[in-house]
C-alpha cells in the first residue's frame, strides 16, 4: 500500500459510518491561532476530532534554539492520537481547509510514528466537501480512546548540524517549500532574517497544487520532482520550509508520485537562523 494516499470528498462520504475510520481536521491559520478551534466548532466533517498544529503537532518552542514549530515530543503525541480514538490499524483520515499543508504535517507524523498505511489525506480539503455539497456537523460525538503506539523514526529527519555538514555535497537536493518571494530574500513576514539555506532549490509546496487546489496527478508530480532531482539519488533529497510545516507537503507529494520518502530538515528556515554562523543565501 502506498504512504501516501488521496481519498476524494464523495468516496469519503460513503465511508463515513465505516467502524475503524478516524477523521482528523487540522485546520489552521498562522495569522490567527486560534482560528482552527474556532472554525472546527463552527462546523466539520461528521465524526471528526480536531488537533491543533502548535498544541498537538509541535513541541515546546526555546527562543534562539528551535524554529517555529518543533516537533512534539513523541509520547505526548502518541497519548493525543489514542485520546482520538486511533489504533495502530485504524484508517486515519487527514484534512484542513483545502491547500493540505496541515494535513501533510500531521500525515509525516504518523509515518514519523511508524503508521504508514491506511493514512489519506482529503483532497482539496474542507473547501472540495463544501463544494460537493456535503454536509457539516457542530457535533463532536465522544470517543472511546485507542491502543495507537509508535516508536519515532530518526532516519526521517535532519538536524541543523547534519544539514550543515552536507551542504556541500555534491548528491544532495535541497528543496524549500516556501514561495519564491521568501526563498530570495525580497520579503519575510514571519521570521526575522530573510533568505534561504545555500545550496536550495525553491520547490513552492503551492506548486504541487491545480488551481482548484487539488493535487496534482502522480505523473506530473513525478515530472516536477524529477526536473528539481536532476541526476542526484532521491535517497539524498533533504526537505525543509519555514517551520517544518510545508516541507512535509513537498514530501507527500514526493511519495504520491511515486519516490521514496525522503528526509525533513524539521527545524527549517526559522531554526536555521537562530544561529549566526550558519550560513545564509538571497537571490535564485
Amino acid at each position: 500500500m502506498p504512504i501516501a494516499q488521496l481519498i476524494t470528498a464523495e468516496q469519503l462520504h460513503k465511508r463515513l459510518q465505516a467502524p475503524n475510520l478516524r477523521i482528523i481536521d487540522c485546520r489552521f491559520a498562522l495569522e490567527d491561532k486560534g482560528y482552527g478551534k474556532r472554525s472546527f466548532a463552527e462546523g466539520h466533517i461528521e465524526g471528526a476530532q480536531f488537533l491543533d498544529l502548535e498544541d498537538d503537532l509541535s513541541g515546546e518552542i526555546k527562543p534562539g534554539i528551535t524554529g517555529r514549530h518543533p516537533l512534539p515530543q513523541p509520547l505526548p503525541l502518541i497519548q493525543r492520537l489514542a485520546e482520538l480514538g486511533l489504533d495502530n490499524h485504524s484508517e486515519v483520515i487527514l484534512y484542513d481547509d483545502g491547500p493540505g499543508a496541515y494535513a501533510a504535517r500531521a500525515w509525516w507524523l504518523l509515518a514519523w510514528l511508524g503508521k504508514r498505511e491506511g493514512v489519506f489525506l482529503l483532497d482539496g480539503g474542507l473547501k472540495a466537501w463544501r463544494e460537493a455539497g456535503l454536509p457539516v456537523s457542530t457535533e463532536t460525538p465522544p470517543v472511546t480512546a485507542g491502543n495507537f503506539s509508535g516508536q519515532p523514526d530518526s532516519a526521517m529527519v535532519l538536524s541543523a548540524e547534519q544539514l550543515q555538514v552536507r551542504l556541500n555535497a555534491p548528491d544532495m537536493t535541497l528543496l524549500d517549500a516556501r514561495a519564491l518571494p521568501r526563498f530570495k530574500g525580497e520579503v519575510e513576514p514571519l521570521d526575522p532574517v530573510a533568505g534561504h539555506i545555500p545550496g536550495a532549490q525553491c520547490a513552492a509546496f503551492t506548486d504541487n497544487l491545480d488551481s482548484d487546489g487539488r493535487f496534482l496527478p502522480a505523473t506530473e508530480l513525478h515530472q516536477r520532482f524529477s526536473e528539481l532531482l536532476g541526476q542526484r539519488p532521491v535517497e539524498q533529497l533533504v526537505a525543509y520550509c519555514g517551520s517544518g510545516v510545508t516541507a512535509c507537503h513537498n514530501l507527500f507529494s514526493l511519495c504520491l508520485a511515486g519516490y521514496p520518502l525522503a528526509a525533513l530538515y524539521a527545524g527549517s528556515w526559522s531554526e536555521w537562523i537562530t544561529n549566526q554562523h550558519r550560513p545564509i543565501a538571497t537571490g535564485e
